[in-house]
């Protein structure tokens, strides 16, 4: 028989850093989505002051260039990320907790979608070069890569915590998620594929939604909890009634 530890997550506690933590991601994202559509010259320059250092070191290093498109064609790819994403909702539907799996599927796929879609609102070029050393297609802001990497990290990390994950794997996962989303920041610069404030524009939209997911799942948890109570009050006074 399964543990009631191993089926069921821990108790959200009620999210006192995670709607603070969602609210100051939204902010800076939007605070670099206007700098970003006003084309303010001192962030423009530094994208690409960066790119081109980047782009100068890639042609002159094809080996280095063939090992970050591995990384981000494989290891890091979107539906790499999507796919280890998948694997925990299914785990967390056949060991009972469907709430949480369909939570996490839908913040996930909502992810998906809102990328996508300020990527389509905003319609920034990529970068352009006489000599590519990779291609990409649809606009750039914010970056597709870098979002998803932080929304899928941040979930699986969330299940870690839900389910008091020991100190030795938590410390190991923060590490793995730190080094990817990093990772897949850097690799798309480097590939010549994103401006800079592509990547960190990712990361922070990747940020709100796994922070406002996190507050969402705690609110209606409490919610459920509270509505037998809220139930039980509501017979006791029809019958004194």
């Amino acid at each position: 028989m399964d543990s009631p530890h191993i089926t069921q997550p821990a108790p959200s506690p009620r999210p006192t850093a995670a709607p603070a933590a969602g609210i100051t991601a939204t902010a800076l994202f939007v605070a670099l989505l206007a700098l970003v559509v006003a084309q303010w010259s001192p962030l423009m320059t530094l994208d690409r002051t960066v790119a081109d250092d980047l782009h100068r070191h890639a042609l002159a290093d094809p080996g280095l260039v063939h090992v970050n498109r591995v990384l981000t064609d494989w290891f890091w790819d979107p539906w790499t990320m999507r796919a280890l994403v998948a694997v925990a909702v299914v785990a967390l539907w056949w060991r009972g907790a469907r709430p949480l799996a369909l939570w996490v599927a839908a913040a996930s796929l909502f992810g998906s979608l809102l990328q996508q879609g300020v990527k389509a609102a905003v319609d920034r070029d990529r970068p352009h070069w006489p000599e590519p050393v990779d291609t990409a297609h649809f606009a750039a802001f914010p970056s597709g890569h870098a979002m998803t990497a932080a929304v899928s990290c941040g979930l699986l990390l969330w299940l870690l915590r839900l389910y008091g994950a020991g100190p030795a794997l938590w410390a190991g996962a923060v590490a793995v998620a730190a080094v990817s989303v990093t990772g897949v920041a850097v690799t798309r610069l480097y590939l010549g594929v994103h401006w800079l404030t592509d990547v960190v524009g990712g990361v922070l939209l990747g940020v709100a939604v796994v922070a406002f997911a996190i507050a969402g799942y705690a609110w209606s948890v409490r919610r459920r909890a509270a509505e037998p109570v809220t139930l039980q009050a509501s017979v006791s006074g029809k019958r004194t009634a």
